[in-house]
């Protein structure tokens, strides 16, 4: 004998649904909207009546001034559009966090103290927490600006915990070492990204868009993912050695497979275990020093702002004339206590 199941209740591909209709004009349209597996247990029935009331979350109308408009609207605007592609990347995992848990809330029901619990929560990984209160403000100064609600900004004002150190370069026995554990892992994709972040001076992302046709076996031009400028950088003798004895095995130098690269994040994993391997020389050092690695190495040499920024392709001088600084303060010193040892 067949189950005498509620109204409305409807099993579709082996799970019970509570099924919704209605009429569009000439059009009949459904939804089904999931209900818990047991129709004996006390939670089915508390699911079943809350969505038959209205009082569920999943049929609840949404708030005139939702998340999830606001962050819809945001990722269809120009001002999101314009961001570079390694920015949206980086945004997009918190906006979906955000749409996750308060997709049908009201904007103006979130307080600074539930905006400073999030952060103060997340403080044992502070560029993430200092992500999260950054992109609340600029998603609720979109909201008052482009969309002009009436809303306070309740990420304002409040302090973030700020860069906590400077990425250092790596000094030659670290790069060694590294050397060695990629070779002894037999990771030529970890030892490969590692020549062209300290040969070229670009961002890790930049490295993942490297393709063999962009090299002419002395330079090689990239389009850098922050600025959106095509640079050439010719190629010290290290790199044009490494990348004339490894294969090619698709479009991409790190290569996926033939036509698609490896993602930012599979190359991240890789370093982090041949770092691992390397031993605690290479500890607290980072795939971003590979960058500053590059830029310090051209100033020691005695290049000038302008030699450098043609290699690592920053649009200021300011972090230029930083690593010559640094060059300058460690030659200096040198010198100093060369003429002290003489006297």
């Amino acid at each position: 004998m067949r189950r005498q199941r509620k109204p409305n209740v409807a099993m579709k591909n082996g799970r019970l649904y509570y099924r919704i209709r209605w009429a569009e004009g000439a059009k009949r349209r459904e939804r089904y909207i999931p209900l818990p597996p047991d129709e004996d247990s006390a939670e089915f029935d508390r699911a079943y009546w809350a969505i038959r009331s209205g009082r569920s979350p999943a049929v609840a109308k949404p708030a005139a001034h939702s998340w999830q408009r606001l962050i819809v609207s945001y990722r269809g605007s120009s001002k999101f559009q314009k961001l570079a592609d390694g920015t949206k990347r980086k945004y997009h995992p918190v906006l979906d966090a955000l749409l996750e848990k308060n997709s049908s809330k009201c904007i103006t029901k979130t307080s600074r103290a539930a905006v400073r619990a999030i952060h103060e929560k997340m403080g044992d990984t502070p560029r993430k927490a200092d992500l999260y209160v950054q992109l609340i403000r600029r998603l609720y100064n979109f909201a008052s600006n482009d969309l002009d609600w009436d809303v306070k900004n309740p990420a304002e004002g409040i302090e973030l915990y700020g860069p906590k150190r400077e990425f250092e370069p790596w000094p030659e026995d670290a790069q060694l070492a590294y050397i060695e554990a990629a070779n002894d892992l037999d990771d030529e994709t970890a030892l490969t990204a590692f020549f062209l972040g300290t040969g070229t001076g670009q961002r890790p992302g930049d490295l993942c868009s490297m393709k063999w046709e962009h090299f002419d076996g002395e330079s090689i031009s990239v389009i850098q993912d922050k600025t959106d400028v095509r640079i050439w950088i010719y190629c010290p003798q290290r790199l044009r050695k490494h990348l004339s004895e490894i294969p090619r095995r698709g479009a991409y130098i790190l290569a996926k497979n033939l036509t698609m690269p490896v993602g930012y994040d599979a190359i991240e994993k890789r370093f982090r275990k041949v770092r691992t391997a390397a031993g605690a020389i290479c500890n607290g050092l980072v795939m971003h020093g590979w960058r500053y690695t590059a830029a310090v190495e051209l100033a020691e040499a005695g290049c000038s702002d302008a030699e450098i920024q043609s290699v690592t392709g920053h649009k200021t001088l300011a972090m230029v004339q930083k690593y010559r600084q640094r060059a300058s303060q460690r030659r200096l010193s040198k010198q100093a206590q060369s003429r002290r040892d003489r006297t």
